[in-house]
């Protein structure tokens, strides 16, 4: 099997993910899992799909991040490994979709409007 390549996006970030066998290596913009995301629960993230497929140590990940926080890079890189395992086997989707992986978050962070101090603060009213 060649290296099977999917994106996955969340807010401003944007994951780039190529997939291929290997021994469960996840490299992300040449940086190991451990070191780009310190916080367990993004790592936590990160794996979700692997473990509910339950492929987890046999396919390695190379990912490219750009944009956005780290919440918002972990869960499009989420998404891309998600896109990337429907790419290599169609089975897969069912069980991605039904874990909630397959839907691209589409919250986005609304403009702030002129006249205001954010997008739907206001400043105090002053009737007098």
């Amino acid at each position: 099997m060649e290296v099977v390549n999917a994106i996955g996006r969340r807010k401003a970030a944007i994951a780039r993910v190529y997939v291929q066998p290997g021994k469960g290596e996840i490299t992300i913009n040449g940086r190991d899992l451990k070191t780009y995301f310190p916080v367990d629960t993004l790592r936590f993230i990160v794996e979700q799909p692997l473990h509910t497929l339950e492929v987890a140590g046999r396919y390695d990940i190379l990912a490219n991040l750009e944009g956005g926080g780290i919440k918002g890079q972990a869960e499009a890189l989420r998404l891309g490994i998600s896109r990337a395992f429907v790419k290599i086997d169609e089975e897969n989707k069912p069980k991605l979709k039904a874990a909630g992986f397959m839907t691209r978050d589409p919250r986005e962070v609304e403009r702030k409007k002129p006249g205001q101090p954010k997008a739907r603060k206001r400043f105090q009213f002053s009737k007098r």
